[in-house]
């Protein structure tokens, strides 16, 4: 029955083991993560893992195979069995839409959480934003640079998809290689600029006061950090932003290798298309944070 004819527009997606395989590997990430980052606690049974990144690694393995095997199936029921027909199509689209409204939530949260200490400083027991001590970073130096290598990057992604729409199969894939090599510089530089960061995650401990300080036993603690908040919004906002570029480029390096086997027609490349929306989306994200974190939250704010 399920092999017959099909009589509708619909597609009923083959029984597949990428959804637990996807879910094992990214809760082996969780636990390994644990396991990395606490390399002072002895409770895990005894186990050398602490502080290890062996089992996180593991866990990042597995989710690189499920995405592999995952598009690969996909890939196949619309190139090879053409299951996506119009209705499948407008279905994948809302679910995409879908997918990046939910993206703007998350960074709704790490927006909301450095407003309200910027804005608020006292209310987070300081007196000032940014905090007494925090040297930040100048906005018109790297994040400008990466703000123009954004911004060009969002309009080779858009030169490819008029190459495609036009069966321009060789600027597609100029257009794509550009993309991803824009992509990869971003990285790149913001790994650059971390690595001079003159402010931590956590508390530096020459910000700590004198042990036989009360004060200090709560910052040790971890209950009383009062002048990390701002590495701990900073990072949070751009470093999950970094980790959305990074599967941006992963899933154009896809487009890419897709546009090389010529898998793309004017009227099938929908998985181009939500590439390059997620892709847009980043840009814009990065619009925001350049202009609120770098730009505006570099300036002194007391209350």
């Amino acid at each position: 029955m399920a092999r017959g004819e099909v009589h509708h527009d619909y597609h009923l997606v083959d029984p597949s083991p990428w959804p637990i395989v996807g879910a094992s590997g990214a809760f082996i990430m969780l636990i390994g993560a644990v396991f990395w980052m606490n390399s002072g606690y002895t409770g895990f049974w005894g186990l050398p893992v602490n502080g290890q990144p062996w089992v996180f690694l593991i866990g990042v393995v597995v989710v690189l195979y499920t995405m592999a095997g995952w598009w690969r199936d996909v890939v196949r029921e619309s190139v090879v069995r053409g299951d996506h027909t119009p209705v499948v199509k407008l279905g994948l689209r809302y679910g995409m839409i879908l997918f990046i409204a939910s993206e703007v939530m998350f960074f709704f949260a790490w927006f909301w959480a450095f407003f309200n200490s910027a804005l608020f400083p006292k209310d987070v027991s300081i007196g000032q934003w940014p905090p007494q001590g925090i040297v930040t970073f100048d906005p018109w130096h790297l994040p400008l640079l990466n703000t123009l290598i954004l911004l060009t990057s969002g309009a080779t992604v858009t030169w490819a998809h008029h190459a495609i729409l036009n069966r321009d199969r060789k600027g597609a894939i100029q257009g794509l290689i550009v993309t991803v090599l824009l992509g990869m510089s971003f990285t790149a530089v913001q790994a650059y600029e971390y690595s001079h960061a003159s402010f931590t995650f956590g508390l530096n401990h020459a910000q700590l006061v004198p042990l036989t300080d009360p004060v200090h036993m709560l910052l040790a603690a971890g209950v009383g950090n009062l002048t990390a908040i701002y590495g701990t919004t900073f990072f949070m906002a751009t470093g999950f932003h970094g980790a959305h570029v990074i599967i941006g480029t992963t899933f154009l390096i896809v487009c890419l290798a897709r546009a090389i086997a010529g898998h793309f027609t004017p009227a099938r490349h929908f998985g181009f298309e939500a590439a390059a929306w997620y892709w847009h989306f980043v840009d814009v994200v990065w619009l925001f944070l350049f202009a609120c974190i770098y730009v505006w939250g570099a300036s002194a704010i007391t209350e």
